[in-house]
């Protein structure tokens, strides 16, 4: 398949807000930030407003700290650089099958094992689900096509959660 002038696929790097640098998770930094200022603040609350207020402050960082850890366990700007430089070794691909026809496919294999590897367990029990997610996003190829590299990329980061390097 020639896929030379299909639609490139963007892919978000993560950036950080202020500085613009890659690798930022601001959603899970916050919604960690206010949990455990939430939750902080309550605990906080038995001693007084002032140990409160204190407690709000502290379970915010450790709340931010966390979800920022969370979000470092998908990296998907990792993914992707490690897929655009394995991608020409991969089996399924031919001479003529650039990264970008791919891309989407890979996305949604290494986001998908996060999305539904705890309750499915297996690629091929959530393969609807994988499907239905990539076929959302109005790909390039069909399913049929993309699936192996679905596939690997589901496997590559079901490894690495094995191992315990999830960012690494």
């Amino acid at each position: 398949m020639n896929t030379s002038d299909s639609k490139s696929i963007p892919s978000p790097s993560n950036p950080d807000p202020l500085t613009g640098e890659s690798g930022s998770h601001p959603l899970t930094t916050g919604v960690g930030a206010a949990g455990g200022g939430i939750a902080g603040a309550a605990l906080g609350a038995m001693g007084g407003p002032l140990t409160a207020a204190v407690g709000a402050v502290v379970g915010a960082v450790v709340g931010g700290l966390t979800g920022k850890g969370f979000g470092e366990g998908l990296n998907p700007t990792e993914e992707e650089t490690f897929w655009r430089g394995a991608h020409p070794s991969q089996p399924y691909v031919t001479p003529n099958d650039s990264y970008e026809a791919y891309a989407t496919a890979y996305r949604v294999g290494f986001e998908g094992h996060s999305k539904y590897a705890l309750a499915e367990e297996s690629f091929e029990t959530a393969e609807p689900k994988l499907m239905s997610d990539y076929l959302v996003t109005n790909p390039v190829m069909q399913w049929e096509l993309a699936r192996p590299a679905a596939r690997a990329a589901w496997l590559r980061r079901q490894e690495r959660v094995a191992r315990g390097s999830q960012g690494a």
